[in-house]
């Protein structure tokens, strides 16, 4: 079978410009599975209220992280692409949710590429079941799927957040920095408001409503950011033998109120206090380095914690292009 292989990221603005960062928070927040609120209201709030006063505060969080190649998240899916590109026969291009390129010329570039395609392998680079990230990249690949009729078939790959190779690569990813003296590790995932982890149910009575819900064995959790995530740090910290006195969880990125807790920014300024003094830090949300992690992480994290009274602070980088990954990724790509 004649296949492609698209891998799916978040996107960023095309520069750091507040036009282009404008144009690209308009893009992202009027997702109705990023901000679920019916249209008018949703175009009320993020037209006239959030993108006016966020755009400039994103423009400038951006240029602190750009590189001469541009926005790190674009440039490390390239590397990725690159890298997974020496590892399989199949043209392998990228596509991004929001901003350039998009799936309809990654689709474009596929088919120039294998003329006679007959299947493209669309991989969304979150480990993680969400909303406001796999989900809508799936269904916005899906729908430009459906309005070209292309010919060949489209198979996805599942969230991957229990894989064994991924929780490998996240192990050995995470290894080199446990060598170092340190007091705990936050696993800081990006966070979601509750009521999309209750729409997301397909129980409809179990997630934030049942006692101890994450632990508890239900249907709901092939769709439950909450516990896939809360089973992501369980299988990487069994694997590397740490104990539970030794890490914990948080959310970032808030938006609003009702979002997943313990917040991450409140965390930083609260565990200097508790005796956390060396804190090692990671995102397993994401797969790439960007402005979650580089800007609101590794620079405004690490100022809020050394400001809190605590003495070292590192950020174990993201996946991006380590080997292993780039193996797990191979092999999800050959079992869809």
């Amino acid at each position: 079978m004649k296949r492609g292989i698209m891998l799916m990221n978040l996107g960023s603005p095309d520069s750091t410009s507040v036009k282009d960062v404008r144009k690209y928070l308009n893009e992202f927040l009027m997702d109705g599975r990023v901000i679920d609120i019916p249209y008018l209201a949703r175009l009320l709030l993020v037209r006239g209220i959030i993108v006016p006063f966020r755009a400039p505060k994103s423009a400038e969080a951006y240029k602190t992280i750009w590189t001469d190649k541009g926005s790190p998240l674009v440039d490390l899916t390239r590397q990725l692409q690159e890298a997974l590109q020496l590892q399989v026969s199949e043209p392998v291009e990228i596509a991004m949710r929001y901003g350039n390129p998009d799936p309809q010329s990654a689709f474009d570039k596929l088919l120039k590429r294998e003329p006679g395609l007959q299947e493209v392998v669309a991989v969304p680079l979150y480990p993680h079941y969400a909303m406001s990230s796999f989900e809508t990249a799936v269904e916005q690949v899906k729908e430009i799927y459906k309005k070209n009729k292309y010919d060949f078939k489209l198979s996805i790959v599942d969230p991957y957040y229990n894989d064994t190779a991924y929780i490998e690569a996240l192990a050995e990813n995470m290894r080199p920095y446990l060598l170092a003296d340190y007091d705990h590790i936050l696993f800081s995932y990006h966070g979601v408001p509750g009521r999309h982890i209750r729409k997301s149910d397909v129980t409809g009575c179990h997630c934030l409503k049942t006692a101890d819900c994450c632990n508890v064995p239900s249907p709901a959790h092939a769709f439950c950011y909450r516990h896939q995530c809360f089973t992501t740090t369980k299988l990487v910290t069994a694997k590397l033998g740490i104990p539970e006195n030794k890490f914990s969880i948080s959310f970032q990125s808030r938006l609003g109120k009702g979002w997943l807790e313990p917040f991450t920014d409140i965390r930083l300024e609260q565990m200097p206090g508790e005796g956390i003094k060396k804190l090692l830090i990671l995102c397993p949300a994401f797969v790439s380095d960007c402005l979650e992690t580089l800007e609101e992480i590794a620079e405004r994290g690490k100022e809020t914690f050394i400001e809190a009274g605590g003495e070292t602070y590192t950020m174990i980088p993201c996946l991006n292009t380590h080997p292993l990954w780039v193996k797990a990724l191979k092999g999800l790509i050959e079992r869809a």
